[in-house]
């Protein structure tokens, strides 16, 4: 087969690959419901213990195991993580990675709703561009993003770059625990997150390939590792601040490290056009404009400081 007939038949959308995509909304949905029923958990037991200090600690953490709203909440969130394995294995990272977006957008109106303020117009225009540049980017991404077979020399630059940054936070963590703010934990957890996602496809990708030996043994490891240094921030980061502000900085910096991953290690948008890169691009930084605005001009997030403030001065 010449190979420009070879590339088109690479590039030709296909029934398998788009069943991922209502998959990962689906996803989506959990993950703002579970975030929504854990930050109500973790802020419990703040108010309990009356402190958060460097983080939370063994006490506060087992604490948590006591709070319905957060087990509730955690349940939620595993289906999240179930239904986006699921997705994974349908397409793409750069497909369905981004679609994670929408869970920003269902937090936003739902904590309207449940605190019946109205969104204003801002909020409202941040929800249209952060919509729109996850729906032209998936767009695009669907008719232009390959699966390819991940050798091991993809593998081990992987898993060198999440050791580094692993030893990085670990390291910021140890040093700076006192003064590391909510920001600094969404940080850490969308990093390390992306990494999860990364490493959860090239593992299913691995067994699809029929392929399990010690690197992808390693991956596994890195997986777990990620998964549970990304969920012990992002508890902390509930203890320090909203979650739309959360969700907010997950949904951009988990996306972001995943999708790069994806295009520049393991080469899934290596057959598209010079106008789709272009398109990824500026789809891209429309969907993030649009995340910084909602996060910066919901008023549930005016309201929601208040409403910490006088529950702990109660308290």
């Amino acid at each position: 087969m010449p190979p420009e007939l070879e590339a088109v038949t690479e590039l030709a959308p296909n029934l398998f690959q788009s069943v991922g995509i209502p998959i990962a909304l689906i996803g989506a949905v959990f993950l703002s419901f579970g975030a929504q029923f854990q930050h109500r958990g973790v802020a419990k037991v703040e108010a309990a213990s009356r402190e958060v200090s460097g983080g939370l600690d063994v006490r506060q953490l087992l604490a948590l195991l006591g709070r319905p709203s957060w087990v509730l909440g955690t349940l939620m969130l595993g289906l999240a993580i179930v239904f986006q394995l699921t997705s994974l294995n349908f397409a793409p990272i750069i497909v369905v990675q981004p679609l994670g977006a929408v869970a920003l957008v269902i937090t936003s109106v739902l904590n309207a709703r449940i605190s019946r303020t109205k969104l204003n117009r801002a909020s409202v225009v941040s929800i249209v561009m952060c919509v729109g540049g996850v729906a032209i980017f998936v767009l695009i991404a669907a008719f232009t993003a390959v699966d390819k077979p991940i050798d091991d020399a993809q593998l081990v630059t992987i898993v060198i770059i999440l050791a580094v940054v692993l030893a990085a936070f670990i390291t910021l963590f140890v040093l700076f625990r006192e003064r590391m703010r909510a920001v600094s934990y969404i940080l850490g957890a969308g990093v390390l997150y992306g990494f999860v996602a990364t490493l959860a496809k090239v593992v299913i990708s691995r067994l699809q390939q029929g392929d399990f030996e010690w690197l992808t043994f390693v991956c596994l490891v890195g997986l777990l590792a990620s998964a549970a240094f990304g969920g012990y921030f992002v508890q902390t980061a509930y203890a320090s601040g909203p979650p739309d502000l959360v969700i907010a900085g997950l949904t951009v910096i988990d996306p972001l490290v995943a999708v790069g991953i994806g295009i520049i290690v393991l080469g899934e948008a290596s057959l598209a056009p010079p106008l789709a890169l272009v398109g990824f691009v500026l789809s891209g930084v429309l969907a993030i404009v649009g995340v910084f605005g909602l996060a910066r001009y919901h008023p549930q997030t005016g309201v929601k400081s208040v409403t910490n403030h006088s529950t702990q001065s109660v308290h």
